[in-house]
């Protein structure tokens, strides 16, 4: 019943009211910034690999990989073949859609979380609790968003990381459904609580380690399949386009088509307009907001564009049918071993271990972001610790739940924030406009952009930029 629930509750919020939101606030902002994402990609390169003026200080491409943590994870595999096998192949078209049109989203919402960031002892921070009310005044919902992101990240994505992590197990021969999910769940949870007493620098310099290593290593594996089967990519483009606009399937049974999948799958994967990424952003030391903006920009794109799209051919081109049976890791491990043998199900388990763990530890460094914000100060160290053990024993309980209940709980969560998150960026995206136009004229005056709160005429007080 709890399973049936939830589910008529998350087709309700993805079938009307996200859909809605997401595609209107991203067109909104793509036609704001005058198609920012796609204009100004050389600028997006610039702007990562900007060194930041301190040693001690939190660069763009160290921010980038902290969301990327967590975007660039569990999502890209086990979502990716989710919507294949349920939604279809047409599903992958929505993906592109909602990223494309989603990441001017996700450039105003960054670049508001560094316009409205704060000095603290360890560098800067932020976040939409912390636009929410510095611009708006209203701590009361900044404190609702900073619960439904704990809920989120804490509990909904850290627990379906940790059974999508133990599924991919699930095809070798040791495998016990009723005690291996079990025992791999805790010894990710151990080793995830070890990470986080270690503090948040760790976090840091594993995620900037990791996410380049083991995302450049999906991606080569993956196009070596691609190439292997290139005889079929045609085929697989014109089945993904012709199945998008397959109209009697859509509005046949739209809780599940090709759109609802693509667009949740899409969303869970990029997180753009979610309200997640800037929290990392935040900490970012740039001369000028828009340019931590635009990093984000680049993140959706590595996100989505690359590594989901990375799995979805690398499956599509196999051979191997999808099927709502073979939903998950078994579809990928299937076709890998079509093409590669016994390599194939091997490469698969080690990359979600890397991705899983990196999208943990992600995850909970935006936990801590929203603890510090509700208590309004640094938890002391008795706190953190129950904290972490806390968050441990979630990763372990994950491991053994069902796969339907905890992609539901998750959906319903990330929509929670979402639907905080857009109105909100909606109502302040002005801000982030002008401050995109401040950057382009220091651009083009040959200038390297330094932003300063009076030059947009920010109404708002603010700890930076004065």
């Amino acid at each position: 019943m709890l399973d049936q629930i939830v589910s008529v509750v998350s087709d309700a919020l993805y079938s009307y009211i996200l859909i809605i939101l997401l595609i209107a606030g991203g067109l909104y902002f793509t036609f704001r910034t005058k198609f920012a994402q796609f204009r100004l990609f050389g600028a997006q390169i610039r702007a990562v690999t900007e060194k930041p003026k301190g040693d001690k200080s939190v660069s763009s491409f160290q921010a980038l990989m902290v969301s990327t943590a967590s975007r660039v994870g569990t999502g890209n595999i086990i979502g990716v073949s989710t919507a294949l096998c349920i939604g279809g192949f047409g599903s992958v078209f929505w993906m592109w859609v909602i990223a494309i049109i989603g990441s001017a989203s996700a450039f105003v919402e960054s670049t508001l979380a560094q316009i409205y960031k704060k000095n603290g002892a360890d560098g800067c921070y932020g976040g939409p609790a912390y636009y929410i009310e510095a611009a708006l005044k209203c701590r009361p919902l900044a404190v609702v968003f900073s619960v439904f992101l704990i809920l989120t990240y804490g509990f909904g994505f850290n627990m379906l990381a940790s059974y999508n992590l133990q599924s991919t197990f699930s095809s070798y021969s040791f495998y016990d459904a009723k005690i291996t999910p079990w025992i791999i769940g805790g010894i990710v949870a151990v080793i995830v609580c070890w990470c986080l007493i270690g503090g948040g620098k760790r976090v840091i310099k594993a995620t900037s380690f990791l996410v380049p290593v083991m995302g450049v290593a999906y991606i080569i594996v993956a196009l070596v399949i691609v190439f292997i089967n290139i005889t079929s990519l045609p085929e697989v483009f014109t089945t993904i386009f012709t199945e998008a606009f397959d109209t009697e399937a859509i509005f046949g049974g739209f809780g599940g088509s090709c759109v609802m999948y693509g667009i949740k799958r899409g969303l869970f994967s990029n997180e753009a307009g979610v309200g997640s990424a800037p929290n990392a952003s935040a900490s970012a030391e740039v001369s000028h907001p828009a340019k931590q903006g635009l990093v984000q920009v680049l993140s959706v794109f590595i996100d989505t564009i690359l590594v989901c799209s990375a799995t979805a051919f690398m499956c599509m081109c196999s051979g191997v049918q999808p099927s709502e049976e073979l939903s998950g890791a078994p579809y990928i491990q299937a076709a890998l071993q079509t093409t590669l043998g016994d390599f194939g199900p091997i490469f698969i388990t080690i990359a979600m271990i890397l991705f899983a763990f990196t999208t943990l530890l992600g995850n909970l460094f935006y936990v801590d972001k929203c603890i510090i914000y509700i208590m309004k100060k640094q938890p002391g160290k008795l706190f953190m610790l129950i904290y972490h053990i806390i968050a441990s024993v979630v990763i372990l309980i994950g491991a053994g739940l069902s796969a339907d209940l905890l992609w539901n709980i998750s959906d319903i969560l990330m929509g929670g924030m979402t639907l905080i998150n857009m109105p909100v960026i909606f109502i302040l995206g002005k801000y982030a406009v002008r401050a995109l136009k401040n950057y382009e004229q220091q651009r083009k005056a040959g200038t390297d952009p330094v932003f300063h709160a009076a030059d947009i005429g920010l109404p708002h007080d603010v700890d930076c930029w004065k």
